[in-house]
């Protein structure tokens, strides 16, 4: 059986135009949703994947209708071979039932893969430049040198309470706290009474 999906983005789009096309393409039951391509939640789809049966083929109108992104339309199509169905797109003349279709798509995914492998070298790359600059991973520090021992003398010096240290440079208690410790080790007890507190 040839089930088709259409999907808009918005509820001032219309999905004629796609369902005119898959029905002209034989297809005997029609899917819909009106959701964007990020949206998780897709009812027409998850009703369609519960119809699917060995055999059958799910028809587009284009690629970008069915695929959140393009590991997510490869995920998909891997689903649905696995269930023994096809995948066919009317605008890319895309039909996985061909050899020439499955090959197309196999090369999508070897790229997609190939891609992610980049970006994780190019991530451990860059983490080790930084590194040896001296500059370690994670969130900037949000004061410069001179105004986190200024904020920490302020501390050290008990004479001006926590929350008004922390208004004065605009940082949180656990990050004056993290100054503290990190330029005299643990600072002491900043629980119940005393004008620091």
């Amino acid at each position: 059986m040839r089930m088709g999906y259409a999907r808009v983005s918005t509820l001032e789009q219309s999905l004629e135009v796609q369902k005119n096309a898959l029905a002209r393409a034989g297809c005997e039951r029609i899917f819909e949703d009106q959701a964007g391509g990020a949206a998780a939640d897709r009812p027409g789809l998850t009703r369609l994947m519960d119809m699917l049966r060995p055999g059958d083929a799910v028809v587009v109108w284009r690629l970008d209708r069915l695929g959140r992104s393009l590991s997510h339309l490869i995920a998909l199509a891997g689903d649905l071979e696995r269930r023994g169905a096809a995948l066919v797109s009317l605008t890319e003349s895309l039909d996985t039932e061909s050899p020439g279709g499955r090959l197309v798509f196999h090369l999508f995914a070897a790229l997609a893969e190939f891609e992610r492998g980049l970006i994780r070298e190019r991530t451990r790359a860059g983490l080790a430049a930084a590194r040896a600059r001296g500059r370690m991973g994670g969130r900037p520090k949000r004061l410069d040198a001179a105004r986190r021992r200024m904020a920490v003398g302020l501390y050290l010096e008990r004479k001006t309470p926590v929350a008004e240290i922390c208004r004065l440079f605009a940082i949180t208690k656990p990050t004056l706290y993290a100054y503290v410790r990190e330029q005299h080790g643990e600072p002491k007890s900043h629980k119940g009474g005393g004008s620091n507190a």
